[in-house]
């Protein structure tokens, strides 16, 4: 087999080894892999220009581009800003279902049920409050992390920090949901409980995911 014709891709592997060494967004992370693949293939065209084999310009451009270790820090950083924001926008994206799930919870009338009832909405008041306080501080990070703040350097804890607050709102929406359902069993005023049970887990869908996917990308080692 020629030179021409590379029975190994060494741009290919490049990108896949370090593919396999970050985490974060599947989207971006492709975009990544495909700019990068780009660059290696255009630096590798122009050793071609200047006569040298497929193979050995393609292994001199992985070299140059620096290896799998020194790149994955710089990528994992960018990764987990992106994660972040995500899951931001994911925990502010529950304030409507939050404001909602409180409303129904308040208009109706504790007094009406058992008091196992009364119970459970008091719990679940309380902690859509406490994913309510998640909500704001997941829109503060999306400013801090935005482009307006691009130019100033991320706080190196707030990717722990939105990682946890999503934490703490998928946790208290999905308990919020138990209680508000152990409400509804109890005999409360069972239609507006209902309503705002569904809200609280439709809360919890939007931010569960992303929080773990965030919790995963921050504890990846940066190189």
């Amino acid at each position: 087999m020629s030179e021409g014709a590379p029975s190994v891709d060494p741009i290919g592997d490049h990108a896949r080894a370090l593919a396999s060494a970050v985490r974060g967004p599947a989207g971006v992370k492709a975009r990544m892999i495909e700019a990068l693949r780009l660059d290696l293939e255009d630096a590798a065209s122009d050793h071609g220009r200047e006569g040298v084999p497929y193979r050995t310009a393609a292994r001199r451009a992985v070299r140059e581009s620096g290896t799998v270790a020194e790149l994955a820090d710089s990528w994992q950083r960018e990764l987990t800003i992106a994660q972040t924001r995500r899951t931001a926008r994911a925990v502010a994206a529950t304030v409507p279902l939050l404001v909602a799930c409180r409303y129904l919870v308040h208009r109706t009338d504790s007094g009406r049920g058992p008091e196992l009832a009364f119970f459970a909405q008091a719990l679940a008041s309380h902690l859509t409050c406490l994913a309510g306080v998640a909500a704001v501080l997941a829109g503060a990070a999306l400013i801090v992390t935005g482009p307006v703040a691009r130019r100033f350097p991320t706080p190196g804890g707030l990717p722990s920090g939105v990682a946890w607050s999503a934490t703490v709102a998928g946790a208290s929406t999905a308990l919020a949901a138990l209680a508000l359902a152990v409400a509804v069993v109890s005999g409360a005023d069972r239609p507006p409980l209902f309503a705002a049970g569904v809200f609280a887990a439709a809360s919890h869908a939007v931010v569960a995911g992303s929080a773990r996917a965030c919790r995963r990308c921050r504890a990846v080692p940066a190189s």
